[in-house]
């Protein structure tokens, strides 16, 4: 399991824009072959920052989506919206306590 953190940040008058190309994909993006989990996080001190965060089978699963045209497409009209270069991490899961 791979585990996929973005930090995306825009300026104020950018977040309904993102949020309206996150609404539409969401579910294409979730369906995916091998993606097991999608969330959107809203950072609470700054609001123009967001995080995205994915449960992926393997690595190859994720590179495969992120060569898709569909990945093209959606990442083509958000990065037109960022005021600061996107951060992401691959990571793997040690502990899960609940």
């Amino acid at each position: 399991m791979l585990i996929r953190i973005v930090k995306l940040s825009f300026d104020p008058e950018n977040i309904d824009d993102f949020l309206k190309i996150f609404e539409k994909s969401k579910e294409k993006i979730r369906n995916s072959k091998g993606c097991r989990l999608l969330e959107l996080y809203n950072d609470k001190s700054n609001k123009g920052v967001f995080f995205t965060y994915s449960y992926w089978e393997t690595e190859e699963d994720l590179n495969k989506y992120r060569n898709s045209e569909f990945f093209k497409s959606v990442w083509s009209g958000t990065k037109l919206l960022f005021n600061a270069k996107p951060e992401a991490w691959s990571v793997d899961r040690l502990y899960s306590i609940e």
